[in-house]
């Protein structure tokens, strides 16, 4: 059972009736340390993304570590009938996709919200899947540290191994049989950001905090691999892809 926390949506549950039966079926899930996910307080979890099912298995892990799961989610998506109730009755945590003073503003606000509630939210730090061929983390973007500094949250990284065998990175078929995959888990210490306390404003902080944390799931991968990781993080634009959406063929 998901530890309490102040305002839960009831939404979740009726949701997870029907969405854990059917992962639990898809994936077995083994963990390297759960309880470094705080059962209580506020975090952003930033785990690695490398095919379109990972939501339902990262979900399914953060449940099994006895907190809701929430994500960001584009600000968009909060606007389509139906798909917006639910997103906002599940405490879903809004992408802010305007100009640079008001997400600002809006991550001040997000961080306010998470450490009222004691609230957690989970925040793929690559923004889409990865384009590394070999599905290691690429470059990450600055939204999931950028949180982290506003509301001096816990920032804890996480990766996870197996899912590929699911459904491969931009498949478009679930691969019920055989059932329960193993699916490897691994949540790492919370990345060490005092140095960059108050400087959420800041590039340069953003920077070498996003840094940081893309390293950090590296290194939990290469756990989980048992194979090292390029020593530097696929960059798209170095080799003429874009930044979102799917990648060509």
């Amino acid at each position: 059972m998901a530890a309490s926390e102040k305002g839960r949506p009831s939404l979740f549950w009726p949701l997870a009736a029907i969405v854990v039966p059917i992962a639990s079926y898809l994936a077995k899930l083994s963990f390297i340390g759960r309880d470094k996910l705080p059962r209580e307080g506020a975090f952003v979890l930033a785990p690695n993304h490398y095919t379109e099912f990972d939501p339902i298995i990262v979900a399914l892990a953060v449940w099994r570590m006895h907190r809701l799961p929430r994500f960001m989610a584009k600000e968009s998506l909060f606007r389509v009938p139906v798909v917006g109730w639910v997103l906002r009755n599940t405490g879903m945590v809004p992408v802010a996709r305007t100009s640079s003073a008001s997400a600002a503003k809006q991550t001040m606000t997000q961080s306010r919200e998470l450490v009222e509630h004691g609230r957690g939210v989970i925040v793929y730090p690559e923004g889409t899947l990865t384009r590394d061929p070999e599905l290691w983390p690429m470059r990450g973007k600055t939204g999931a540290v950028r949180l982290a500094l506003a509301g001096d949250i816990p920032l804890i990284p996480m990766a996870h191994w197996g899912v590929q065998e699911i459904m491969p990175r931009y498949g478009k078929k679930i691969s019920f049989w055989p059932p329960r995959k193993r699916v490897q888990i691994i949540v790492g210490d919370p990345i060490d950001l005092s140095d960059l306390r108050g400087r959420a404003s800041e590039q340069a902080a953003l920077t070498e905090a996003t840094r940081r944390l893309m390293d950090a799931i590296a290194e939990l991968l290469e756990q989980l691999r048992g194979e090292k990781a390029p020593a530097e993080r696929w960059n798209p634009a170095d080799h003429g892809q874009k930044e979102t959406g799917r990648l060509d063929s």
